[in-house]
């Protein structure tokens, strides 16, 4: 599997042409790029979240809001974060340790659409929401309040499913999947690695929960609030292992990791509150909880942890 790599320890020490090595920064991100990354990612979100949290979309300290784009503010007001942290500070890093050779690496797994079956894109585009409608099925009095969808969902679904791919999916996936998952997974391997990354890949979204795009509101000072937050990084962490598990299966094709995110989110943001429009809107996480967990227990037994990575450990 092909890994963004660290230059040799004498390549360090001085170029070609006997000048030392660069120090500061470059020579940081060069000894520790999986660390730099996570920094770099949460630095440029949660600066460029700021005013969005600031705002009347969030607390409220600034008295302005963000225009409305396909009739939600938080494109505007989300979406510039979230490329400039994952997507930039991965397109960063992987030019400091790894010059042209990294970004050409980094840039094949972005594009790599032969994975070694056709059966995988079904897989997500079929089995994301078999989960997320089992695991909100499953909640009590979820059930007996499921309708059928209309058919405006049903022609919404694929140009919703088509802008998450160009929007949460683009700009957070060649971060978090294309450029982390390869490196963590070498150094801790597939299961306490995916713990990781799901952790800190969760926790990025935490600036988000003081604004209009958090179920839970705005107002920590509730119990509700946290178990939102609760709810939301424990999905994250499982819905990590299933990405884990079909990257690993697809020779590290990003555009199925990235489709399984982006279903994700039509999915819960589109179908769910048609097919359940009853039950409260927050229950979207506990049903990600019930159906990626459940796959994630499986998946780590099955696997018995390895979730189909068989790469060298550092």
């Amino acid at each position: 599997m092909s890994t963004p790599t660290m230059p040799p320890r004498s390549a360090r020490r001085a170029d070609d042409r006997g000048r030392p090595a660069p120090r500061g920064p470059v020579e940081m991100i060069r000894r520790h790029p999986l660390v730099s990354f996570f920094v770099l990612a949460y630095a440029a979100s949660w600066l460029a979240w700021l005013p969005y949290v600031l705002s009347g979309d969030g607390l409220g300290v600034l008295h302005f809001r963000f225009p409305e784009l396909l009739g939600d503010a938080q494109i505007p007001g989300v979406l510039p974060g979230a490329y400039l942290g994952p997507l930039g500070s991965a397109l960063v890093v992987s030019a400091v340790t790894g010059g042209r050779d990294g970004l050409r690496r980094w840039r094949q797994r972005l594009f790599r659409l032969r994975v070694g079956g056709w059966y995988w894109y079904p897989i997500v585009l079929i089995g994301v929401p078999v989960l997320l409608v089992g695991g909100t099925a499953a909640l009590p009095g979820a059930a007996a309040s499921l309708r059928t969808p209309s058919i405006a969902v049903i022609a919404a679904y694929l140009p919703m499913l088509l802008v998450q791919v160009l929007t949460t999916g683009m700009a957070e996936e060649p971060g978090w999947r294309d450029f982390a998952l390869p490196l963590i997974q070498r150094r801790h391997g597939a299961a306490l690695g995916t713990l990781i990354l799901g952790v800190v890949w969760g926790c990025w979204h935490l600036p988000l929960f003081f604004t209009s795009w958090s179920l839970g509101g705005t107002r920590p000072d509730t119990a509700h609030w946290w178990i939102t937050l609760g709810a939301f990084l424990v999905m994250a962490v499982a819905i990590s292992y299933l990405i884990t598990w079909v990257f690993n299966h697809t020779r590290e094709s990003l555009p199925v990791a990235l489709l399984l995110h982006a279903s994700n989110n039509a999915v819960a943001s589109l179908v769910l509150p048609e097919l359940f429009a009853d039950t409260h809107q927050s229950w979207i996480l506990t049903a990600g909880v019930i159906g990626y967990g459940t796959v994630a227990v499986i998946l780590l037994v099955v696997t018995r942890g390895r979730l189909g990575y068989h790469g060298p450990r550092d």
